[in-house]
């Protein structure tokens, strides 16, 4: 069986609180804008703007969290760390890792809605 990113506990009492309907839109509102945060930090890396990565890096991790999903997160938050101390080498390689967490969430996420 494959490995769930999206901890069901955390998913499910966000729907409790909040509601199926908002939370099918924060949902939404995330897979349209952690592609777009994807991409400025890899735009952030090749100027260098340590600032605007860490930002972006931030963004991901509060939203990923807010849905459960933690191994996302916790690559955010390395990244976010990473724009902190304005150390960019190697983002590039931890970019590619948080895609491909952020591939799988993103299933997990249209999943129970279909």
């Amino acid at each position: 069986m494959a490995t769930q990113e999206i901890d069901q506990q955390t998913y499910n009492d966000l729907r409790q609180m909040s509601g199926a309907d908002f939370v099918d839109e924060l949902v939404d509102t995330f897979l349209e804008d952690a592609p777009e945060r994807i991409a400025e930090l890899r735009s952030a890396v090749t100027r260098s703007d340590a600032d605007t990565f860490r930002r972006a890096a931030h963004t991901l991790k509060s939203n990923s969290a807010t849905f459960g999903a933690h191994r996302l997160a916790a690559i955010a938050r390395d990244l976010e760390a990473m724009g902190r101390e304005n150390r960019l080498e190697g983002a590039l390689e931890k970019i590619k890792e948080l895609e491909g967490v952020y591939q799988k969430v993103a299933r997990e996420l249209k999943d129970p809605r279909q």
